[in-house]
């Protein structure tokens, strides 16, 4: 999966191709959920061209062919320089005609930032559940939200099937500047390489690093020092906005009265028991809004930059606030792990594949401590 940047694109990726063979497991009560997910994969694959002939075809437009020839470099290099298993993927082109490859919904409950979950065969436990069709997409979060569920509908640009499938380049995505554009190819690939089965924060925080990591040692190579500072700089405002959210993250948990386990799973205290719904509403209102003024006191400083006025504009909450934190919280200790490597990539993905196989609980510790070793 890719991590979304507010600022720039929506690309949560769900490993949406795994549902062909989820669907020979369910039941009658979600085999619906699963035919959307299989017509969906089978329309992708049926749109598909080869990059080969398009760039040899006169009439393909001149900017897809920069952008097809483009991705071809960046996937050489992912694959000679980043040692990611990019051959077969990204060879092939599909043009969708919509603006995004599937929506995600996720949920939590109104006073806990304990993200509901969705079990799937063979990848476990995802905190999203992924619908190829909008409609689909807001009808979920409508009846979760009629629950009192607290609920975020999320547009995804890209999405990897972990290797079951070769991976096309789609238009939702291949319009992106060149380091955006290697950013989302090096984070999918990155999937491939390692995965944790039911551990959505591991994976996603592991991918952000590989595809931030892959960008800034992609501009050194071609020695583009000015789209490395461009980017170095989205970096930086970026982690001033995960600061925000994390402030209030923190905050909110304080008011619901919660802990996290060992396994970083968010735990209720018998505060939230206790506290009648009508003061909790209110404090967490307070908390959300103390968010919204700070952002605003932050686009200041970066000039007026709006690129985070739509994610703000759709009304926070609890949902919104964790969708941001999957894809964070653990992207530290992924760099300071790269880090006590010497920067050996392979060795990188080495340690990161061990802590994969762990359980969870044991997983978030090792992480922490082989990160700072």
């Amino acid at each position: 999966m890719r991590p979304k940047r507010p600022s720039a694109r929506a690309r949560r990726i769900l490993a949406g191709a795994l549902f062909l063979a989820a669907a020979a497991f369910t039941g009658c009560r979600t085999v619906g959920y699963y035919a959307q997910a299989v017509r969906g994969q089978c329309q992708m694959l049926a749109r598909q061209q080869s990059c080969e002939k398009l760039l040899a075809d006169p009439n393909t437009p001149d900017e897809l062919k920069a952008k097809l020839q483009l991705s071809r470099e960046i996937c050489d290099f992912a694959s000679r320089e980043l040692k990611l298993p990019a051959n077969g993927h990204y060879q092939r082109y599909a043009d969708l005609h919509r603006r995004h490859a599937v929506w995600n919904v996720y949920a939590a409950p109104e006073f806990s930032l304990g993200p509901k979950t969705w079990w799937y065969p063979i990848v476990g436990s995802l905190e999203y559940r992924g619908f190829f069709a909008e409609p689909d997409a807001r009808n979920c979060a409508a009846e979760l939200g009629g629950r009192g569920f607290d609920v975020y509908v999320e547009g995804v640009e890209a999405y990897s099937t972990l290797g079951w499938f070769t991976d096309p380049l789609l238009n939702t995505f291949i319009h992106h500047d060149e380091a955006e554009l290697a950013e989302i190819l090096f984070h999918e690939l990155a999937h491939q390489r390692v995965f944790a089965s039911g551990d959505t924060d591991f994976n996603e925080a592991f991918a952000t690093a590989v595809g931030e990591e892959g960008v800034r040692r992609w501009c050194q190579a071609k020695g583009d020092a000015a789209t490395l500072e461009r980017y170095s700089s989205t970096l930086r405002r970026n982690a001033e906005f995960v600061q925000l959210v994390t402030a209030a993250r923190n905050q909110l948990k304080s008011c619901y009265g919660e802990t996290e386990t060992p396994a970083g799973q968010i735990k209720a205290t018998k505060r939230t028991r206790d506290v009648p719904p009508a003061e909790l509403r209110r404090e967490k209102q307070r908390i959300l809004n103390e968010l919204q003024r700070d952002y605003e006191k932050r686009k200041a400083d970066w000039g007026g930059y709006a690129g985070y006025d739509e994610w703000f504009a759709r009304g926070v909450n609890n949902a919104q606030l964790n969708s941001v934190a999957t894809y964070y919280d653990l992207r530290p200790a992924f760099e300071r792990l790269l880090h006590a490597q010497g920067g050996d990539l392979e060795r990188f993905y080495s340690a990161a594949k061990k802590l994969a196989k762990l359980p969870k609980a044991e997983r978030q510790q090792r992480l922490e401590k082989d990160g700072k070793s």
